[in-house]
């Protein structure tokens, strides 16, 4: 059976990790799966100030999100489209190339605040498009990270490439 103390957060009580990457990007959140049990479906909460973003453009190959919209406004990149969002809007990025690259820009005058829900995926690849950039991770099965490497695609090797007797 769960354990009633993790089956309901109140949101105003989170303490929130902030951070800030640069001029652009900037919020604080936190990462609530863990804190309800959850182990196949990724839960954050996120304020992101004015004129910032919580995270480059990117997409995913396997895992999928929703963002629901709580407060604020802002533009949703999705692909080559950019849509105005606001409260009450749920904003959906499927797993795909980079015409599901997505991310979402405070253009309004207050916090923006989401909540981002996603599929968890224990292998995953993750491109930045506007960076040219990719991520590829594993985790193990309680979500601890196993393998994790970010490059930037410079050539591709041949299968045998390097390998001993090839």
């Amino acid at each position: 059976m769960p354990d009633p103390a993790k089956s309901i957060i109140t949101l105003r009580d989170l303490a929130l990790e902030p951070f800030s990457q640069g001029a652009f990007y900037a919020g604080a959140g936190a990462t609530l799966g863990p804190m309800l049990g959850l182990k196949g479906l990724g839960l954050s909460y996120s304020e992101v100030p004015p004129g910032k973003s919580s995270c480059p453009f990117h997409n995913h190959h396997v895992e999928d999100e929703v963002f629901v919209i709580l407060s604020g406004r802002g533009t949703y990149r999705l692909g080559a489209e950019r849509l105005d969002c606001k409260a009450g809007d749920v904003l959906g990025a499927p797993a795909g190339g980079p015409d599901t690259a997505h991310q979402i820009i405070n253009t309004g005058d207050e916090p923006l605040i989401y909540l981002a829900v996603s599929t968890k995926a224990k292998t995953e690849v993750v491109e930045y498009p506007d960076s040219g950039k990719v991520l590829t991770k594993t985790s193990d099965a309680e979500g601890r990270p196993v393998f994790r490497q970010m490059v930037r695609p410079t050539g591709s090797l041949d299968y045998w490439d390097g390998e001993p007797g090839s």
